[in-house]
């Protein structure tokens, strides 16, 4: 009867061996975490409170970096329009925003065709490596390979002008807010694909075939029963998306002919010019923005708990 009792007691305490043995297993990886995350992050944030000058940095406490980046902030400019740091971060949300919106309707589409319509395992395999061929190569390629197309004497141009479409070449083109979106999306709609991929591929075909026998359209099915459950996919891919494009600063200076301002350029501008106080400050404030992103992402679904 006793022995009965000791055994449904409940679980038994992990050994004080056991517990470090987890921890050992996890030092590799707090150590990498602290070394390269932490202790950089911890210097950026103390470098954005000292002062510079033209010829060296004071380690000395002040705001000033913070004023100087919002100054004149507070009023609308003599044209009507917002100052210089809040129109750059305003422009930078823009192109996050379009680009994640793109992204997620394109990454669903593709997403969508490999785990419900391609039957085949090894076809899937091989579609999806096909969706991966663009990161064989570098970034700044993919990106240089859409100048000739766009260009103004580019593939594009001489093509509807050879149909009789136009008769003068579509400035816009290239070295625009076009241009620039359409580079993010060649660029990062694989990292909205895989997560979405791999929720899609979790689902229980049962629940298709339950909808299905209840008379539920392929719209319905859709919205009601795939897209919830593919929630996880979906703000993971978004927080991927996001926040790269909101650090870039070669896409925007590359696709938009150094005409076009986003935060990551005026961080790489400042450094450019050895004031790291500044630039610092501005990636603070860059990092708090991506941050509340993030959270407000996360509270849509409890990511630690779907996957």
């Amino acid at each position: 009867m006793s022995s009965t009792s000791t055994a449904t007691a409940g679980p038994v305490a992990d050994s004080p061996n056991r517990t470090l043995h987890a921890w050992w297993q996890a030092a590799p990886f707090t150590l990498v975490f602290v070394l390269f995350f932490l202790i950089p992050l911890g210097l950026i944030v103390m470098v954005s409170f000292w002062d510079f000058n033209e010829y060296e940095l004071l380690p000395a406490f002040t705001l000033r970096n913070y004023f100087a980046i919002f100054e004149g902030c507070s009023t609308l400019t003599e044209h009507g329009d917002f100052c210089v740091s809040l129109s750059t971060y305003l422009s930078t949300l823009k192109f996050s925003l379009l680009v994640w919106g793109i992204t997620l309707v394109l990454g669903f589409a593709v997403a969508y065709f490999l785990a419900f319509h391609v039957r085949s395992s090894g076809m899937q395999t091989a579609l999806f490596i096909l969706c991966t061929v663009p990161f064989w190569t570098s970034n700044v390629i993919r990106m240089i390979s859409w100048v000739p197309l766009l260009g103004r004497n580019g593939l594009v141009n001489q093509s509807l002008q050879g149909l009789g479409l136009i008769e003068t070449p579509i400035e816009w083109l290239l070295f625009s807010d076009f241009s620039v979106v359409l580079a993010f999306v060649h660029l990062y709609t694989m990292f909205m694909i895989v997560p979405i991929f791999n929720s899609m591929m979790r689902i229980d075909r049962s629940l298709l075939e339950a909808a299905n026998d209840a008379g539920a359209s392929g719209w319905q099915t859709l919205w009601n029963v795939i897209v919830p459950l593919c929630k996880t996919g979906i703000i993971i891919g978004s927080i991927f998306v996001i926040t790269i494009v909101m650090g870039d600063f070669v896409t925007i200076g590359v696709m938009g002919g150094q005409q076009i301002a986003s935060v990551g350029k005026i961080i790489q501008v400042q450094t450019s010019y050895l004031q790291f106080p500044l630039a610092a400050a501005n990636a603070v404030i860059l990092l708090a923005v991506v941050l509340m992103i993030i959270w407000g992402l996360t509270r849509l679904v409890d990511i630690r708990k779907e996957l």
